[in-house]
Parts: C-alpha cells; structure tokens; sequence
C-alpha cells in the first residue's frame, strides 16, 4: 500500500466534497414484472484466482488474490501486495466479515451484503416492499426502504447491486462481465477492482481453509 499525504483540513473538506457529490437515483424504467427475482446463489465449491487494485484517497495497492467460495455462504480472500510487500485474509461467512490479519484487509472490502453481490451471491435483507421493471433484458428490483438495494439481473445472473439512501447511491457492485467486478461507495470514494484470470470447480475444501 502506498499512503498520499493530505493535510486533516484537506481531508475533511476532501470527504465533504465527495459525500456531497453522491448521485441522485433515478426512478426504475421499463414495464412492471413480478416482484419474485431470479434466485443468485453459490453451487458447490469454486476457487477465483484474480488481480485486484484498491485506491480510497489516502491509499492505493495492487497485487494477487485468490477467493474460496464454498455454498450457501462461506467465502474466504487472500490478497497479496505486488513486490512480496505482505498481504491478508478475510472471512464471509453469513453476514459476518472478520479480518485476522488487521484492519488494513477489512478496508478493502464493501459490507456483506456488497461483498456477497460481488460473488454473485444475493443477500439482501428480506422485505415486502419489493418494486421490479423489466427493460428490454434487462430485470431492476428495488428492495426495501432505507436502505434501499437495487438489483439488476441480466444475461440470467446478478451484474449490479446498489444501495440507496435519501434517494442518493452510496455504494454499488458492477459485474459486467464474468471476469470483471467493480466496487465504489460514492461517498467516501473508496474503489476496488478485481480482474479474475481463473476460475476453478474444486470437489471440497480442507478444513484448515476456514481456520481464523
């Protein structure tokens, strides 16, 4: 990790610029679909070797990293620093994040429920007040008030998941392709990218993969 040097008034009036600055959202499009969405779920056991880069402002990395992901909801990520410069671990398992390494890991990551859309995983809080429009192919649901969390499904998979409040997006997770996914929380500025190079279908893991 590579630290930027601001001066504490810069920074707060840095944060206040950025908060501010987060979109409006707009009303969904299309015509009205049921509010029962496609079922994203983990199958089976499956391992992701990946490039990641992370930049929040005060810091910016890049390396290696490799996810575990074992259904219905444990994911374990392994991010190493380019150059050998260290590394860490982090847990998903459920709704709970925990980072042995420290705290440095856990600023990477987006909230459980971002992190679980970024694997394509949808863990939404449940809710009744559920609004979905069908654009072309294209499937958008809020769910929920506030928060609220838009999801979009198309080409049958989760490609986007934002959350909402005040009518403003505060942080989302964009899956474009199957090798690509992108994180940002619009108010604070914080970005991860990852880039997977390979995707693997494992029987099981061992044990010791989920030791904390």
């Amino acid at each position: 990790m590579h630290p930027r040097s601001h001066s504490p008034f810069l920074t707060v009036v840095l944060f206040l610029l950025v908060a501010g600055c987060a979109p409006r959202v707009r009303p969904l499009v299309g015509a009205p679909a049921p509010s029962t969405i496609p079922e994203a779920r983990l199958v089976g056991h499956t391992r992701l070797v990946f490039r990641w880069e992370y930049a929040d402002g005060t810091i910016v990395g890049r390396g290696e990293g490799v996810a575990r992901l074992a259904a219905p909801d444990s994911l374990r990520l392994d991010f190493f620093l380019d150059g050998g410069a260290g590394g860490g671990t982090a847990f998903l398992i459920g709704d709970s994040i925990s980072a042995p390494g420290g705290d440095l890991v856990r600023r990477l990551l987006p909230s459980p429920v971002l992190l679980w859309a970024a694997v394509g995983r949808l863990a939404v809080p449940p809710a009744t007040d559920t609004t979905a429009r069908l654009d072309g192919a294209v499937l958008r649901a809020d769910i929920g008030s506030e928060p609220r969390f838009r999801v979009t499904f198309g080409e049958g998979r989760l490609t986007r998941l934002e959350r909402i409040e005040g009518g403003r997006l505060q942080e989302w997770v964009s899956r474009p392709d199957t090798a690509t996914i992108e994180y940002r929380n619009e108010g604070t500025g914080r970005q991860l990218s990852l880039r997977i190079n390979r995707r693997e279908t494992v029987n099981s893991f061992d044990d010791d993969v989920w030791d904390r």
